[in-house]
């Protein structure tokens, strides 16, 4: 009928290619980096890279830090903010901490009138000081509208500021058996995985999540929605915060120490796992399954750089590359699926007749 009208048929859209999911993508470069790691191993240093327990576990537990805060950062990320501040969160947390965890044996303690507490004080204090920090950030990034890179850059300063004054630069040392326990074995790591479980169901499946990518994807519309933006802004923020309180705690506890120049640059490499992970720094996308992943090709490029003999500062510089490159694929990604997507959206809408003269018009 449409040969007899002079119609042209329907164009239907060319089905877009299967891709494979981004977590998988990044799993497998986490695998692929390990396999060339192993190579040179055996190349460079005549034994295996991969099969070595100790340096594993040593890479995990390191990790583990760097995974609770890129948790936290993630989250921020993914609303279009920026957390600057969270190595310096995680040393302050730690000092305050860990000056609330000493042994009434040792007779320089920061507190002598509060040494011996339950474990349960310490920790909730350190959990305390990060969610405050994180509140701050919050409310002046919401309340003030100033840009995220600004109010976290304040509070990096800041924080490591007071992590250094609150024991003039000295560290807290001689911390409580049960406070040391946190952060021995295999502790780090349930607490990473757990909080890794808790805010991947939490992002994915519940209110807290979808006003997180809702705000991300388009601020402006999910204010008309509804949405109270400069609420949620400061519960995200908080709960950066608080991650980073919790990443100081464990950290104390694995050293058996506070200091003050614990977590430097802690916050570029918990960016570098979340944008490494699949995070977009335009905002709106992410998943705590990519971050975890991210955080893992970190642990391994460092351990395996070291492994190799790669000097320090050359890890720096190809670190910085990696994320340089990230960044660049992921917003190639973003840009090319917005293109199909229009392109798809025009196919569909424009019928048969819209641009076809010959199309008998109704009556």
């Amino acid at each position: 009928m449409n040969a007899i009208l002079g119609n042209k048929p329907a164009a239907v859209p060319a089905k877009s290619k299967r891709r494979l999911p981004t977590e998988l993508s990044i799993f497998l470069v986490l695998i692929g980096i390990g396999l060339v790691f192993e190579v040179f191993g055996w190349i460079v240093r005549d034994q295996s890279f991969l099969f070595n327990s100790q340096r594993l576990v040593l890479m995990i537990l390191q990790v583990s830090i760097i995974g609770l805060l890129a948790i936290g950062v993630t989250q921020v990320i993914i609303t279009t903010g920026i957390d600057l501040s969270s190595g310096s969160v995680l040393a302050l947390s730690a000092m305050i901490a860990a000056s609330l965890a000493q042994s009434s044996d040792y007779t320089r303690a920061v507190f002598p009138s509060l040494t011996d507490l339950p474990v349960w004080i310490p920790i909730a204090v350190g959990l305390g000081v990060g969610l405050l920090a994180g509140a701050i950030n919050g409310s002046i990034i919401a309340i003030t509208g100033i840009p995220p890179f600004i109010a976290t850059l304040g509070m990096m300063v800041s924080a490591r500021g007071l992590a250094r004054f609150y024991t003039s630069g000295q560290p807290v040392s001689m911390l409580n058996d049960s406070y040391t326990a946190i952060g021995q074995g295999a502790m780090p790591v349930i607490i990473f995985l757990a909080t890794a479980v808790v805010f991947h169901i939490a992002l994915r499946y519940t209110k807290y999540g979808k006003y997180t990518y809702a705000i991300g994807g388009n601020m402006q519309a999910a204010r008309t929605s509804g949405i109270n933006v400069k609420r949620h802004l400061i519960i995200v923020y908080s709960i950066a915060g608080l991650l980073a309180g919790l990443a100081g705690v464990v950290a104390s506890a694995r050293a058996a120490t506070g200091q003050a120049g614990m977590g430097v640059s802690y916050e570029l490499d918990a960016i570098a796992a979340a944008v490494i992970g699949g995070t977009s720094l335009a905002g709106g996308v992410g998943r705590i399954t990519g971050t975890v992943i991210g955080a893992l090709i970190l642990g391994v490029m460092a351990s395996g750089f070291t492994f190799v003999g790669v000097d320090a500062y050359i890890q720096d510089i190809i670190k910085g590359l990696i994320i340089v490159v990230a960044v660049v694929i992921a917003s190639t990604a973003t840009s090319a699926k917005s293109n199909a997507d229009r392109s798809i959206l025009s196919g569909a809408s424009s019928g048969p007749c819209r641009q076809d003269t010959h199309c008998p018009t109704s009556s």
